[in-house]
């Protein structure tokens, strides 16, 4: 299906531009009963509304002619949320409609007033902007708006939840009442509807389902991940995917901060955006974006808002999204234009229904599967080298250098120097723990990997019946090793576990127990692996300075109830005087009297005394000096309150 018919000018910007067939929602804004009346229309992020809404209003700005009379002042007024969404729908009208030679200015917060003064004041035939900064030009009498024949408000619902109805009412108001009023919105929320209800005239609503709109070539994935693994997710999550453009999601500015320095630690070229920077930082971050500098955008919901990327193939929400709407319009950043997106959820246990009820709400039938691993990513490494390396014509100098270095070296050394080169340049992937691992195997296999950060007991593996084993798989032949960090540094086992294994060249298969104390840990280690693993730890690691050293001998193990005894419990910080009960039996326990010394017994309740007056009670404590009797009322040593006596 074709474009309907179109000025030559707009025709030959789209052929130009290679768009061949409208999306449904062109070709609903474009039908014969929208045709000259205010537009109500629902559609997605990347579903084409700003080329739709560039050409409904194409008949209201030229008419019959096909060129612009020289500007001065506006014909269009366009709205945006944000300044990169404004800039964005700047750059797409001035190529539709830079063959009828019209001229479209930008007002945007963040960007020099004064500028823009000049440029409204040198004429133009549409005007984009941001609600505040417009406001600011119309109550400055800076922005002529008396010519006005059509109005836009994209992605209206953003702007209510960004708190610009004020603004958006004060626009409307303002502008002439004979103006065609078009207004884009993903949902119809309340205030969209009474906004419609209140500012256009008899609109024509046009409703387009989000799977036939922008997000038919968006595939979505939900990958399982454990709550401390997310960073290293994020990592291989890119390397698997080795897309031209990624975008981030975060939740907060702080994490956004915090993960671009991590993707930056680890070699990717990332640029980040959020409220925080200045216009002239985002606007380098995008552009470095576009020409390829940076490949990994790590954005906040806010600052994401109007991005296009013609390569973004790849988002990743590393922080899930309030609500499926939102979900939508960062996904929405990708799958644009007829190419394939992926969008890609990071799912900890505790938000696995959230994650659930967001898709279900979408209407978004996503795959669910576990983080890439590391060795995945290493085959596709190994694939991908041989496209890259050879895909360029060999030249006469390539050959020379090449004859050179056959005649110094053996084709394997020049294949593994290259494979060396080709490995440098790729981040390295992350060791990921399944978050299933734990829960999917039986009891009795899984034993050795069950490891309580915080623990000062090493893991046991359970026996087929559930209960702890007192026998430890790897009690024989192990050898047990020493780290200086413990609880107080935060050591923890998930990421002590890696650590270990990259320091010593292991696989987790050699790690035994590990016990986690205040200020140290202490780890086993396989007789087979034990003498690689000193030796290797010996040398200085240039990620961490953690020191690794082999203990004299294993730490001294538990004993069966039966063959042990145990020692009164030392009063504890809070309070607790209460004794561990003795298991041995009782004629091999000790008995010792409670209380006071031998010699000097306690009161018993044989010494109470009897309940009486209280001169008997008197009488019998002067009787019994050698026995103390239990407090009563009167008794020596007992303060007593004496009554006050009122004076008149």
């Amino acid at each position: 299906m074709s474009f309907p018919a179109l000025t030559p000018p707009l025709a030959r910007a789209l052929a130009e531009r290679n768009y061949d067939s409208p999306t449904p929602v062109q070709l609903a804004v474009l039908a014969e009963d929208a045709a000259d009346r205010d537009l109500l229309v629902s559609a997605q992020t990347g579903s084409g509304k700003t080329l739709a809404y560039g050409l409904a209003m194409a008949r209201d700005l030229l008419g019959d002619a096909e060129q612009f009379a020289p500007a001065a002042a506006p014909l269009a007024l366009i709205v945006a949320p944000t300044r990169e969404l404004a800039m964005q729908v700047q750059r797409e009208l001035a190529w539709l409609y830079g063959h009828a030679g019209g001229r479209v200015v930008s007002c945007v917060g963040g960007m020099d007033p004064r500028r823009e003064q000049r440029e409204l004041a040198a004429g133009a035939h549409i005007v984009v902007g941001t609600p505040g900064r417009l406001c600011d030009h119309l109550r400055r009498g800076r922005l002529d708006i008396s010519e006005l024949k059509a109005v836009v408000l994209d992605e209206a619902d953003e702007m209510l939840n960004l708190g610009f109805r004020e603004d958006m009412e004060f626009i409307l108001e303002t502008t002439p009442e004979t103006r065609r009023t078009l207004l884009f919105s993903a949902t119809f929320p309340r205030g969209i509807v009474a906004l419609a209800k209140q500012y256009q005239q008899q609109a024509f609503r046009i409703e387009v389902a989000g799977d036939e709109g922008g997000h038919a070539d968006i595939e979505y994935r939900a990958i399982r991940i454990a709550p401390a693994d997310a960073e290293h997710a994020v990592v291989n999550v890119l390397r698997f995917y080795e897309a031209p453009s990624a975008l981030v999601f975060c939740s907060t500015r702080d994490h956004v901060r915090h993960l671009q320095a991590a993707l930056l630690e680890r070699g990717f070229s990332v640029v980040a955006l959020s409220g925080e920077l200045t216009q002239n930082e985002r606007t380098l971050a995008l552009q470095s974006l576009r020409d390829g500098r940076a490949r990994v955008c790590v954005a906040t919901d806010v600052a994401a808002r109007g991005i296009d990327l013609p390569s973004l193939d790849l988002v990743i929400h590393a922080d899930l999204p309030n609500d499926a709407e939102v979900m939508q319009h960062r996904s929405g950043r990708t799958g644009r234009a007829g190419r394939k997106g992926t969008s890609v959820l990071l799912v900890p246990p505790a938000r696995r229904r959230r994650a659930e009820l967001l898709l279900n709400l979408a209407g978004v039938d996503a795959a669910w599967g576990t983080a890439p691993q590391a060795d995945e990513i290493r085959k596709l490494d190994h694939a991908r080298m041989k496209d890259v390396l050879f895909t360029e014509e060999t030249t006469p100098d390539d050959q020379a250098l090449a004859q050179a270095l056959l005649a110094e070296r053996s084709a394997e050394d020049i294949a593994a120097a290259l494979a060396r080169l080709y490995r440098a340049r790729l981040p390295s992937p992350e060791d990921i723990i399944d978050p299933g691992e734990r829960s999917g195997r039986p009891r009795d296999e899984r034993g050795r990997d069950r490891f309580e950060g915080g623990d000062d007991r090493a893991a046991k593996p359970r026996s087929k019946s559930g209960k702890a084993s007192s026998k430890h798989v790897m009690a024989e032949g192990s050898v047990w090793f020493r780290a200086a960090i413990g609880r107080r540094k935060n050591a923890e086992a998930r990421w002590l576990l890696p650590m270990i294994c990259r320091r010593g060249g292991i696989d987790k298969r050699d790690i035994g127990a590990i016990k986690i104390m205040d200020t140290t840990t202490e780890f086993e280690i396989s007789a087979q692996a034990a003498e690689s693993f000193a030796a290797k730890i010996k040398r200085p690691d240039k990620e961490d300075s953690i020191r690794i050293e082999p203990l004299g001998e294993a730490p001294q193990r538990s004993v069966p109830s039966e063959e042990r005894s145990r020692a009164p419990r030392r009063e504890s910080d809070n309070g607790d005087h209460r004794e561990r009960r003795d298991e041995r039996p009782r004629e091999a326990r000790e008995f010792k009297p409670r209380g006071k010394p031998s010699g000097e017994r306690g009161p018993r309740f044989d010494d109470a005394p009897p309940f009486g007056k209280k001169k008997h009670r008197d009488k019998q404590a002067r009787a019994e000096p050698s026995v103390t009797p239990w407090p009563v009322k009167g008794a020596p040593g007992k303060k007593t309150k004496k009554k006050k006596k009122h004076r008149g």
